[in-house]
């Protein structure tokens, strides 16, 4: 719904990766005053590669992480380029940058940069900055339009955030706080027999960034998730042996033909007990030896520094209640979570999102009532669980349809057939050519010239080339 009334609020935003960039964007366009809070030194969130990892938790157990990035070094996108960028900014190829069609970590970091420049959005950023507490003040007082947030946070200065003399803590009143801290950090690990006690190796793929520490070593990476994948490939040629333990033995295809041309990679079932001499025993009865176990088992949505009395949680990794998992409807829209999804083309999916904030937060659109937006939720995890899918996948989306339906809230563009189709390609093409298919790919040509066309591509002009 639209309505009449306009009004500027203060809003906190925490973390600039892409959520948190589009988020402040729309944020300023809509009228408000913005604040965004990253703990680290520079934006990207999850882009912003970080190599050094050998003073951190190898399982990353700590509830508050010094290391924000999961990215690997030879990480690359699993969708091509040309599907990627946010709707008013294409992702494009540049003179001296990596040009592949589905480049490195460090390309979707210069694009971010690239925005966040193009936008001027550094100004409204406070870097080095971790937020340690996020509370109502007096909810019990105050109706939606009066709720009022307290966020603390600790700027660092010279030093770690444990030098005392080297941190400066500050204490902040604001109308609403959108989270767009992401979801790849907090590790989510399995519950095997005898991880406690098993004495050799393990980290989470969290801290996992190059092979050679894994040299001449027995190694077991446990899942085959994307991640699971690289980096099983990239330590065949490095390590003595690689033992993939998978939930289904019935493979994809570009997968099984990799493990058929490696004399040294073995493909298992879960894991059923870990052994104090190193065993590693399976659920179909073999047993390995192991150096080192690679846990590539997902992460869990974890927001430590948000006290909202219990009214949102994270249950077996669903954030929630949330209204079109945006939306707490006791607080809506005076918080708001944005790039909480999963399985989508986020970049734009996040900048519809931070629309719709922007715009309820100016009063431009109302959202239905309280009733309305729980029935909304109970409805649709019914409809999960109807459909037997667990709960720890409420977020993962994987449908076009529902952006579309998403975008229909703020009247933003549906997803372009050619960025659906280009998509669905690269995924069809991974899952039959696992090894090769960023660098041998065969979209349709005719789609390829379809989207390059496109006003997408076109709206910026050779501005879009060289800022």
């Amino acid at each position: 719904m639209i309505s009449e009334g306009r009004t500027s609020k203060n809003v906190c935003v925490i973390g600039a990766g892409p959520s948190g960039l589009v988020a402040a964007r729309e944020l300023r366009k809509e009228g408000h005053g913005v604040v965004v809070l990253e703990q680290n030194h520079d934006i990207g969130g999850q882009w912003l590669y970080h190599p050094n990892v050998e003073d951190q938790d190898p399982l990353g157990k700590c509830p508050i992480l010094e290391v924000h990035s999961s990215i690997y070094a030879s990480l690359r996108v699993i969708s091509p380029w040309e599907t990627m960028g946010f709707m008013d900014f294409p992702f494009r190829v540049q003179e001296g940058r990596d040009s592949r069609r589905f480049p490195g970590n460090k390309e979707v970091l210069m694009y971010l940069r690239d925005f966040c420049e193009w936008f001027g959005l550094k100004d409204m950023i406070r870097f080095n900055t971790r937020v340690d507490y996020v509370g109502m003040l007096n909810h019990e007082e105050c109706n939606d339009d009066g709720l009022k947030w307290t966020v603390k946070s600790i700027e660092k200065k010279k030093a770690g955030y444990d030098d005392d003399d080297q941190k400066v803590v500050v204490e902040e009143l604001f109308d609403a706080v959108v989270v767009a801290t992401g979801h790849y950090s907090q590790p989510r690990l399995p519950t095997i027999k005898g991880m406690e006690a098993w004495k050799r190796k393990q980290i989470h793929s969290h801290v996992y960034r190059v092979p050679e520490p894994f040299r001449n070593e027995v190694v077991v990476v446990v899942g085959n998730s994307y991640s699971g994948q690289d980096i099983s490939i990239e330590l065949v040629p490095v390590a003595k042996d690689v033992h993939l333990s998978v939930k289904d033995l019935e493979i994809a295809e570009g997968l099984a033909k990799i493990i058929s041309k490696h004399c040294n990679f073995y493909l298992h079932p879960q894991i059923e007990s870990l052994q104090k001499d190193g065993r590693v025993a399976f659920v179909d009865g073999s047993l390995i030896f192991a150096d080192s176990i690679i846990y590539c088992t997902g992460y869990s949505y974890s927001f430590p520094f948000l006290d909202t009395k219990g009214i949102v949680s994270v249950d077996d990794n669903r954030v929630g209640p949330l209204y079109e998992h945006t939306f707490p409807p006791k607080l809506a829209p005076s918080l708001s979570f944005v790039g909480i999804p999963r399985k989508i083309i986020g970049f734009p999916f996040f900048e519809s999102q931070a629309k719709w904030v922007a715009q309820l937060l100016s009063g431009k659109r109302k959202l239905p009532s309280e009733e309305e937006m729980t029935k909304s939720i109970k409805d649709f995890y019914n409809s999960r669980d109807v459909a037997g899918i667990p709960k720890h996948y409420t977020h993962e989306i994987g449908e076009f349809e529902y952006c579309d339906r998403y975008a229909d809230y703020m009247e933003f563009p549906h997803l372009e057939e050619w960025r659906k189709v280009l998509c669905l390609s690269a995924v069809k093409n991974s899952y039959a050519n696992l090894e090769t298919y960023r660098d041998s790919y065969s979209d349709d040509y005719e789609m390829l010239q379809v989207a390059h066309q496109s006003p997408h591509f076109t709206q910026l002009g050779d501005h879009a080339i060289t800022l």
